[in-house]
């Protein structure tokens, strides 16, 4: 597998990993002043979206195996 290719998977699984974290924390938060599980929720979503895009566009140009 390309380099390039890995880092689009190591992204996703980074930016799961995430939204799994800002998940637990949310439910484990005691109040609403601890605003870094949606700090770490925003910025999963900002690495994942151009991600899928990339990995769409690999799979299009048939540059992923």
């Amino acid at each position: 597998m390309k380099l390039c290719n890995k880092g689009i998977i190591k992204s996703l699984d980074l930016a799961k990993e995430m939204l799994i974290l800002s998940d637990k924390g949310e439910a484990l938060r005691e109040g609403a002043g601890c605003g870094v599980f949606g700090l770490i929720r925003d910025t999963a979503y900002k690495i994942r979206q151009p991600a899928e895009e990339e990995n769409d566009t690999h799979i299009k140009k048939w540059r992923w195996k």
